[in-house]
């Protein structure tokens, strides 16, 4: 395992790209082929507790990929993950989910379980949630073309702040569809692995929920991203290995 991608090592293509997203609201994704696998470690903070997170992007596949991350500490356990098409220079989610569970100590009595599994039928042009989610969170929802989950969005910011591109997008989640705007927030000196490095700073609003990226130039993961709910941290990732 490496500390460190070499500077000059290719961003994956597409979504933070959020990813942590296309004309007008969507930004152009690279090529299929410039996707490249990787695997991240971090430490985290889930709720306010001590954890491990990982970051994986791995091809399942022909034209498959699946993007994931995953915290787990103190008997919490976080996973957020999405299934997707990359096909020419179009990258389109299948299916996502995301889930919270308690599974021991204080953790089974503070954290409310609750798992939502999205699925994207672009067959039909219909996506449609199932699981923890209140009659007005299931859909149907209309797609368009570009359209894309959190996850994947999170992903297509790393791509887009590397290429210039603006950071708008068409989010489809939680039984609805609306436009979502990066805005860059100035830069920042990081540490990773014990080495500095500037990183870009894009902030994300949306309801109750808000997330902060930290974008260094040439990694494929971000070296740290925050999500809040509620105002409040719900977790903190800061980057300690890639490869």
């Amino acid at each position: 395992m490496t500390t460190l991608p070499r500077s000059n090592r290719p961003l994956p293509g597409r979504i933070l790209a959020a990813t942590l997203l296309l004309a007008a609201s969507a930004a152009v994704a690279l090529p299929a082929s410039a996707l490249e696998p990787f695997n991240a470690d971090y430490t985290a903070r889930f709720m306010g507790m001590e954890a491990e997170g990982t970051m994986t992007l791995e091809n399942t596949g022909g034209d498959r990929w699946e993007y994931r991350m995953e915290v787990a500490g103190m008997g919490a356990r976080m996973v957020q993950s999405t299934s997707f098409q990359a096909r020419g220079e179009h990258w389109r989610p299948l299916a996502s989910e995301d889930s919270q569970i308690g599974e021991s100590g204080l953790a089974a009595m503070l954290v409310r379980n609750k798992t939502v599994r999205a699925t994207y039928d672009w067959d039909n042009n219909v996506a449609r949630w199932s699981g923890d989610v209140d009659n007005d969170e299931a859909g149907p929802v209309s797609l368009r073309p570009g359209d894309m989950d959190g996850m994947l969005i999170n992903l297509a910011v790393i791509r887009d702040v590397a290429a210039g591109q603006p950071l708008k997008y068409r989010l489809v989640e939680d039984g609805r569809a609306r436009p979502q705007v990066f805005q860059v927030d100035g830069t920042e000196t990081i540490t990773v692995a014990g080495q500095q490095h500037e990183a870009t700073r894009v902030v994300r609003t949306s309801g109750r929920r808000e997330i902060t990226a930290w974008i260094v130039d040439g990694m494929p993961a971000p070296a740290r991203i925050v999500q809040k709910r509620n105002g409040r941290d719900h977790i903190d990732l800061r980057l300690k290995s890639l490869n």
